[in-house]
């Protein structure tokens, strides 16, 4: 006789989620004992929202329907606050308290994040309670992602997801003395503190060895790319200055197509995708096919003649060959910077070199700005391997280089770049 699966508790928080709402809780509700919905959007969202926090669509609409309707188990709870939720935790990474709304009112054994436009098939969900229910010692699971790109059959692909981002932390242990520590990346600690993704994880490579994958819709629809671009420009404006004209030329236009993924600033192209989806995605598409609902889909003959280019393949070919390069520059840069600095530093201590100054403004007892010389590093030299690719690629703005040239890294892959980098929302 087969171990009873666990009892898991699906945490959703969402901004602005429709179409996808009611067929991502369809997707969840059979194998949940109970789905915790957090709603609206954080302080630093109200270019997305309206003055009190809430979706300016029917996210909040469809949910109450849904908790009426569809919900025969009472497995649904919607969290909701008067006013927009705070954006940081105390480690000044966004989104947490809202993951944590959901975290401290879970019931389940696990603890199973999900955003809204993110699906599982139904075989694979099975496969993960059963292996959850076989060896219950499990901590954590990530998961590799499809991400879905302008329609069913496109998926993105580039050096963002190489070097190791397509791997999303989502599924935690959960208990009694366990804490929702930070959404980026999801981090999940048990009732002695420890990290549960430093005891038995389960890696995203050995869920996709077992046929297991995320379904991620994120570039699936005009309208995700418009909010994405509105919202990730006001939430990190460095490090997205340019995302409203990468949406346009990026996503709308294809006039940059290797640059087609909102991580902008790196190399990203097009690849076709033959393989299945999860039922509610699919009928979320034949619904709106069906004029059942009111959205608007990207055109797909641009990208079709795109495909079908020599030039694109041959593009796209030269960049999966350079992914490596990058992939090991990334990981190494900080140690390349210092290795170029030591003969300098060395000339410096030795007294053969004069230490190199610039001027630092400083406040005076007066309290005036005042110019003072202070010592500082020379930067390495070395170029990145996403420079050399300029004249195949095209500028990508003033980050073209890569995140390694003075931007936040992203730890995961969910929501960076403020944070996902969606691991990953999103």
């Amino acid at each position: 006789m087969s171990a009873a699966r666990p009892r898991i508790t699906f945490g959703i928080i969402v901004l602005n989620g429709e179409p996808f709402t009611r067929y991502c809780l369809r997707s969840l509700y059979p194998f949940a004992h109970e789905i915790i919905v957090v709603e609206g959007g954080h302080e630093n969202a109200l270019d997305v929202s309206t003055p009190d926090g809430h979706s300016t669509d029917a996210t909040l609409e469809t949910l109450y329907r849904f908790k009426a309707d569809e919900d025969p188990e009472d497995k649904v709870q919607i969290v909701v606050r008067d006013g927009p939720w705070p954006q940081k935790d105390e480690l000044g990474n966004s989104k947490t308290p809202q993951s944590r709304a959901y975290a401290e009112r879970a019931t389940g054994e696990y603890l199973w994040q999900v955003d809204i436009d993110e699906f599982y098939r139904p075989e694979e969900m099975r496969v993960v309670l059963d292996m959850l229910a076989g060896d219950p010692g499990i901590t954590a699971v990530s998961f590799n992602v499809y991400p879905f790109w302008g329609a069913l059959r496109y998926v993105s692909d580039g050096w963002y997801w190489r070097r190791g981002m397509i791997t999303f932390h989502r599924l935690f242990k959960w208990g009694p003395g366990y804490r929702y520590v930070t959404h980026q990346p999801p981090t999940v600690a048990d009732d002695r503190g420890r990290n549960l993704r430093t005891l038995r994880w389960v890696s995203g490579d050995e869920m996709a060895r077992k046929g297991v994958h995320l379904y991620h819709y994120d570039h699936l629809l005009p309208l995700q790319v418009r909010n994405k671009a509105q919202f990730y420009r006001r939430q990190a404006p460095r490090v997205c200055a340019e995302i409203n004209e990468w949406a346009e030329a990026g996503y709308f236009r294809l006039t940059r197509p290797y640059h087609v993924e909102r991580h902008y600033w790196l190399p990203a192209w097009i690849e076709r995708y033959d393989g299945p989806h999860p039922p509610q995605a699919s009928q979320m598409m034949q619904d709106i096919r069906a004029g059942m609902l009111d959205v608007e889909l990207r055109r797909t003959d641009d990208v079709e003649r795109l495909l079908a280019s020599p030039r694109y393949r041959a593009g796209r070919t030269v960049l999966k060959a350079l992914a490596p390069v990058h992939r090991t520059w990334h990981r190494n840069a900080p140690l390349i910077a210092r290795v170029s600095h030591a003969p300098r530093k060395a000339a410096e201590v030795a007294g053969l070199r004069a230490r190199r100054t610039e001027p630092a403004r400083s406040i005076n007892a007066s309290g005036a700005a005042t110019l003072q010389s202070r010592p500082i590093d020379a930067r390495a030299d070395a170029a990145t391997p996403a420079e050399t690719m300029q004249t195949l690629t095209g500028p990508a703005g003033p980050a073209a280089a890569d995140l390694s040239e003075g931007k936040p890294r992203p730890t995961s892959s969910d929501d960076a770049p403020d944070g996902t980098v969606k691991g990953e929302t999103s």
